[in-house]
């Protein structure tokens, strides 16, 4: 395993396994193994966890800029202690580095109102396999102006190149926080409660919906939809006033609540090794269907249209994804074991711009070295 202590070092070990003909297995703290497509054996392993300082930080500006191995739990742990935020609330967060959170495009429950990576990516420098190492963006938060290239990599599973430095821009943390929880008897229920919400003046920065089976590993019984709200002390006031059947969450209490369900997948794969999670994606009035469809536990992003669906082995999972193709699903899986890769289509429908992320991989690796069949075994 080479490991790089900064990022020229990141590129010339980049151009010496290339030049070698050798496939590169790259990553961080390797902490999301089992999302994406299948790792192939290399005989050389880059790992960027060295590359692990803050390189600059201005709270008032509202801007950070870190090198890629730097935990995300240490990110978060520092803005904090400024009253700045990373909204991105990512799973794996203990062990992921901030490059894979990127690479990965890692997202969480506040993505209604913050969005993901490549909302709050304003800049960064990675290293291609020919040595170099190239800039994008900067640390102002409208600088771009041109071909953003940092927006390939976001998602990319480090296909492409090494992400090195990441500059992000930051949120305030708002002085008022409350998680009002409802629990219901039936899905039907629970989307009425979820479309009454979105249909009412009320922003909510996060909304999910667990159902029953997925509620009780969160410790709660029935179908329960989970919102957040954040603002002043009065848009908090709000929200009490207008959900008053709910059961209040706050401070240490609300914050543990939100880490379970940030690390809901996580916890799934951790206690079965075959557990295997498709992510799919659908418009918000067919959200309840694909909810009415799983016989396993299913945590949604309510108000954006994810939903996780946690099955135990990866032939359950297949039967279900046939399906899913007949109602004209998007669907992908989101982690499994060696074996469900081998076996299922992890990308099922990739879309009308897979001919062109093709090309992209061909321009910056043609030789095919770099992290092989990790965007879900098919780049």
């Amino acid at each position: 395993m080479i490991k790089p202590q900064n990022e020229s070092e990141l590129a010339a070990a980049l151009r010496e396994a290339a030049e070698a003909a050798n496939v590169i297995q790259l990553g961080g703290d390797f902490s999301k193994t089992r999302l994406g497509g299948p790792i192939a054996e290399a005989p050389v392993v880059i790992t960027t966890s060295a590359l692990n300082r803050v390189l600059k930080f201005e709270p008032r500006d509202l801007t950070i800029s870190v090198e890629s191995g730097v935990r995300f739990a240490d990110l978060r742990t520092l803005l904090a202690g400024h009253q700045v935020q990373l909204p991105l609330d990512p799973p794996f967060s203990s062990d992921a580095t901030v490059g894979g959170v990127v690479a990965a495009n890692s997202s969480g429950p506040r993505r209604r109102a913050y969005g993901t990576a490549r909302d709050m990516v304003i800049g960064m420098k990675f290293a291609t396999l020919e040595g170099k190492l190239v800039q994008s963006g900067g640390m102002v938060v409208k600088n771009v102006a041109g071909l953003d290239m940092a927006k390939l990599m976001i998602g990319s599973f480090g296909t492409l190149t090494a992400i090195a430095v990441v500059n992000f821009k930051l949120a305030p943390v708002q002085p008022c926080a409350a998680t009002f929880v409802f629990q219901f008897a039936s899905l039907a229920e629970a989307m009425a409660e979820r479309d009454r919400i979105l249909a009412s003046p009320l922003q909510p920065v996060a909304l999910d919906l667990a159902n029953g089976l997925a509620a009780r590993r969160l410790g709660f019984d029935g179908v329960v939809v989970f919102l957040r709200a954040e603002g002043c002390s009065a848009v908090v006031a709000r929200y009490r006033k207008e959900l008053p059947g709910a059961t209040v969450f706050e401070g240490d209490r609300e914050t543990s609540l939100w880490r379970r369900i940030e690390e809901f997948v996580p916890s799934v794969l951790a206690e079965n090794e075959e557990a295997t999670v498709v992510r799919i994606s659908t418009k918000l009035p067919r959200l309840g269907e694909v909810l009415d469809s799983l016989n396993v536990a299913g945590l949604a992003r309510a108000g954006n249209g994810i939903v996780y669906a946690c099955f135990d082995a990866p032939g359950d999972a297949a039967a279900w994804l046939a399906e899913a193709q007949t109602r004209g699903w998007k669907a992908v899986v989101e982690a499994t074991s060696a074996k469900g890769k081998a076996s299922l289509s992890l990308w099922p429908q990739p879309g009308g711009d897979f001919e062109l992320m093709r090309g992209v991989k061909k321009l910056f690796d043609p030789q095919n070295h770099l992290n092989p069949g990790r965007l879900y075994g098919r780049i």
